[in-house]
């Protein structure tokens, strides 16, 4: 594909300009579009349809060669712009300069759910995108049929978490709902077992039975599930052999959905 740098986009640009408000999750929802950044991001959301419009500074446009030319076979417009444009459309110090727009990707809970799920991840309050986008990394890496985020979290569609996801917000279903007590009640009545983490937890986790379809309740980063620990059909403690009091939460979720997975495919 052959791209004029000669009439490349700037900052200035109205398409730009428009494209760097959805930083802000007020204008996504206007705009029913989301901005995405890097190699991993873009790549998937072109290879699922899921992007519109693609944004490329002529040294990415050398180095993420591919990406562009499948741009061209899922007509996906692409458009040249100027580092500066980059600089501006990027949340991050050092820009990729690849960009993409692309229209919404969540899923509602119930349409998850009603799809008789065998494993999810339900991310409680998540407030850290590093985090969120790592478990929906994580589930998508584990086999999980959904991430349900609850409460009222981080958007998912942010740059930051689609950008720790590596992609993997386009591969895995992902929802948000900010109905906690709506979101239990559902997977409740989608006969999946509920289980937490905690560090009184009564069942080891390498003895809890995970073989069943099970619906991972993670809490907020500081102040964990609460309350909603009483919640779970099943409170499981992951044992720590060294000197370390907790796990971080992206660590904990990774233990706990890798021993789903396992104890499921071995069943």
């Amino acid at each position: 594909m052959n791209l004029d740098f000669d009439s490349a986009f700037t900052e200035r640009t109205p398409r730009i300009v428009n494209a760097a408000k959805l930083h802000r999750a007020a204008n996504r929802k206007k705009a029913k579009q989301f901005l995405i950044e890097g190699e991993n991001a873009v790549d998937a959301a072109v290879s699922t349809g899921a992007a519109v419009d693609v944004f490329v500074t002529e040294k990415a446009a050398e180095r993420f060669g591919d990406i562009i030319t499948a741009c061209g076979y899922m007509g996906v417009y692409v458009h040249p712009i100027t580092d500066k444009a980059a600089k501006h459309l990027s949340d991050t110090a050092t820009t990729t300069g690849l960009f993409a727009l692309c229209k919404p990707v969540l899923w509602s809970a119930g349409k998850i759910l009603n799809g008789k799920p065998s494993l999810v991840s339900v991310p409680v309050l998540t407030s850290e995108p590093g985090n969120a986008g790592t478990l929906i990394r994580t589930s998508d890496a584990m086999g999980a049929d959904g991430v349900i985020f609850a409460g009222e979290t981080v958007d998912p569609l942010s740059c930051k978490v689609a950008r720790a996801s590596a992609g993997s917000l386009f591969h895995v279903p992902v929802a948000r709902d900010p109905n906690i007590k709506d979101v239990l009640g559902q997977l409740r009545k989608s006969g999946m077992q509920i289980v937490a983490t905690a560090a009184d937890g009564e069942v080891d986790l390498a003895e809890a039975d995970l073989s069943q379809p099970t619906a991972w309740l993670f809490g907020n980063e500081a102040h964990g599930l609460g309350e909603l620990l009483e919640e779970a059909d099943m409170r499981v403690r992951i044992p720590l052999r060294g000197r370390a009091e907790s796990l971080n939460l992206a660590t904990a979720a990774s233990i706990c959905l890798y021993e789903s997975a396992k104890a499921q495919a071995d069943n």
